[in-house]
């Protein structure tokens, strides 16, 4: 299995790292995927890629929610660690209009840059969608991606929580679906549109520490809890749960290249 989104690096596992990661491997999690977020992740996620070479993936981007008045100076750093190193993705970057709606006009001029780069150096992007009103985060990115579109922009949407109709619009612009804790919640609605996407378009997702699968609702996520996402997904599917984790994992190697 591979967790393509999982902030490994917060402090929330300060304790016990070592432990929560040795419970990943046992489960089968082969590759971990680290979103940045700041300036403030880079060198907490860095330092994990180096202790786990074969095992965790860093990528680099701005987080939506990190993005303020002074967001070019954060982009600065992207940019240039961008040009230094290979990552495996530019990310997460996106438009979250859940806590503050002040710099939404700097999100999306976030958006745009990040989306160049990931042009540039011919790397998936990784996006973050969130909003109090249903869709409107979603519609904004859809509508953005529509302009920036070309053929080497593709990437996933994480933590997928939209329609059918915004999954067939994200998949025809060439992303697949990040499928995390929210299918396994009783009243989503999540496990009825994932039924009826392709799992070819499908990867899945912890976004550890957040959004644990039941049964630990409310409690601190962590990438091992993968397995709980992988087997949802198999019963809503009526497919085998091996043959979703295999599926799954050779859908994300595509996505971040290492196939």
């Amino acid at each position: 299995m591979i967790d393509t989104h999982a902030h490994i690096y917060s402090k929330q596992f300060d304790k016990d790292r070592e432990e929560m990661l040795r419970r990943a491997f046992e489960e089968g999690l082969t590759h971990i995927f680290m979103p940045n977020v700041d300036h403030e992740s880079i060198d907490d996620m860095l330092e994990l890629e180096l202790k786990y070479p074969k095992q965790c993936y860093a990528m680099m981007g701005l987080h939506p929610c990190s993005v303020d008045k002074n967001f070019e100076k954060e982009l600065y750093l992207v940019e240039n660690w961008l040009s230094q190193r290979h990552f495996t993705a530019v990310g997460e970057m996106g438009i979250d209009l859940y806590w503050d709606t002040s710099f939404v006009e700097q999100q999306i001029e976030a958006f745009k840059i990040q989306a160049n780069w990931a042009k540039k150096y011919q790397l998936p992007l990784i996006i973050h969608s969130r909003s109090k009103q249903d869709g409107e985060a979603m519609q904004l990115i859809i509508k953005l991606l529509q302009e920036l579109k070309t053929e080497n922009l593709y990437g996933i949407l994480h933590c997928f929580t939209g329609t059918v109709a915004d999954a067939e619009q994200l998949i025809d612009l060439g992303f697949s679906l990040g499928i995390g804790g929210v299918v396994t919640y009783k009243n989503s609605g999540l496990d009825q549109i994932v039924a009826q996407i392709p799992i070819e378009h499908l990867v899945v997702e912890t976004d550890c520490p957040y959004l644990a699968p039941q049964p630990h609702r409310g409690k601190r996520n962590e990438t091992a809890y993968t397995k709980l996402v992988v087997e949802k997904i198999a019963t809503v599917k009526s497919l085998a749960v091996k043959e979703v984790a295999e599926q799954t994992s050779q859908n994300a190697l595509k996505i971040f290249k290492y196939l």
